[in-house]
């Protein structure tokens, strides 16, 4: 082996005491751990459907109705999404320290306030102040913590459990979409609200009493050692050009997943497809989401955490230039679309296995929490950085085409993606 130019053998960086990558710190009994599963599951599906999928349906109404604009309401929206990947910084260094239970308790009955304060807004500042809260608690509620959680307790079986938990997280929009439609239709959009309440209330009592299981912090407790062995408060993998790397990747991918997705409907609208037929395409692409999810630990699960990126972004690359395209008949269309969703749900759990796959489980919260804060916040930006590069080069076509430029820009980032130590 050969030496460093500090005259060293070479070896990993130390981290402060860091659990290598594919070790675990407190694998649960597989019992409890399906109970945690079966938890997560629950209060996903629930806390998803009310503080995310239930705003696009109640909108429409919410603007008929108090005469406040639709593009506030959408920019108080997209603020909730800036505001919970901000806050989620936070929340995954409190989850390296203390564990879920608490905080995403305390996230759901902020969540429960959130949707109450919705209900009764009085005034669009009131309605803002109402989004302002429910993205706080989403940062508490949503994939995120739920994935720490059980990285943390799953081990060596965390790949199903997260599978498991994105798969049912995923049927939120299937089944409260139509929920909160039809319980606008039977009172308002305010009833709608107060009664979609009640289900995550549940959520509040199912984290405190679903979540008990030990927790030991997993990160370095001593401060970070640099190579004279002084002490260095500050996380170097966050400093780490390889880090830097996956960061810029992801965020960059999730920008063009998500652009592609909000703005598929207007790409085949103005390609001539009809309303309808641009939702069926949108709706088939749910299928390979799922798809995505199942096969992403059988297909990918053996290859090395880049090579997964790079697959996964190539094949968005491949499916957003197949989309801008607009082929007819409209089965090519839907063939294409369930592609695209197949590669989008693989993405949802690499960002769940990012840092494991890389780094190991210390400090999983914070790292993961930098990554996934940077998904979020392009996937906020993008309906509105989406339709302004559509505005810009004249039309949906070519800036799917930008999109697709995107994804194989971050793939190309992900597959230089090596360990080369940290910067300095």
């Amino acid at each position: 082996m050969g030496d460093s130019p500090t005259g060293r053998a070479n070896s990993p960086p130390d981290l402060g005491g860091e659990t290598p990558a594919g070790t675990f710190a407190e694998e649960l009994p597989e019992p409890a751990l399906r109970r945690v599963t079966i938890v997560l599951c629950i209060t996903q599906i629930v806390a998803w459907g009310v503080l995310f999928y239930a705003f696009p349906v109640l909108a429409p109404s919410i603007a008929e109705t108090e005469g406040w604009s639709l593009t506030s309401l959408m920019a108080a929206f997209t603020g909730t999404q800036v505001l919970a990947a901000l806050a989620g910084l936070w929340v995954g260094r409190h989850l390296d320290h203390h564990g879920p239970r608490l905080l995403m308790t305390l996230g759901s009955a902020l969540g429960v306030l959130a949707v109450l304060s919705l209900a009764v807004a009085p005034s669009l500042p009131w309605f803002v102040a109402a989004c302002a809260i429910a993205g706080t608690a989403m940062a508490a509620t949503l994939y995120p913590p739920a994935f720490a959680a059980l990285t943390h307790w799953g081990g060596a079986h965390r790949v199903r459990a997260l599978t498991a938990v994105t798969l049912v997280g995923g049927l939120a929009s299937t089944v409260f979409a139509p929920l909160t439609a039809v319980l606008e239709s039977a009172g308002s959009w305010r009833s709608a609200y107060a009664v979609l309440a009640a289900p995550l209330a549940v959520t509040v009592a199912l984290h405190w009493l679903g979540l008990r299981a030990p927790w030991t912090p997993t990160l370095a407790t001593a401060p970070y050692k640099t190579e004279r062995g002084e002490p260095r408060r500050r996380d170097p993998v966050l400093r780490d050009r390889q880090f830097v790397t996956v960061l810029a990747a992801m965020t960059l991918a999730g920008f063009a997943i998500y652009a592609a997705l909000i703005n598929l409907v207007p790409l085949l609208v103005e390609s001539g497809f009809s309303t309808q037929q641009a939702a069926v395409v949108l709706a088939v692409g749910g299928i390979g989401q799922v798809a995505g999810r199942i096969a992403y630990a059988p297909v990918l699960g053996r290859t090395t955490p880049d090579t997964k990126v790079t697959v996964v972004l190539l094949v968005t690359t491949a499916t957003t230039l197949g989309l801008a395209a607009a082929p007819d008949p409209l089965l090519v269309l839907c063939a294409i679309s369930v592609v695209a969703g197949t590669a989008r749900g693989a993405f949802t759990l690499i960002q769940a296995t990012a840092v494991t796959d890389r780094w190991g489980t210390a400090s999983y919260g914070a790292r993961s929490g930098v990554l996934s804060g940077g998904v979020h916040l392009a996937a906020a930006t993008a309906p509105w950085l989406g339709a302004l590069a559509a505005a810009v080069l004249g039309g949906y076509q070519p800036a799917f085409v930008l999109l697709a430029g995107c994804a194989f820009l971050a793939a190309a980032l992900s597959s230089f993606g090596r360990p080369t130590g940290l910067l300095r």
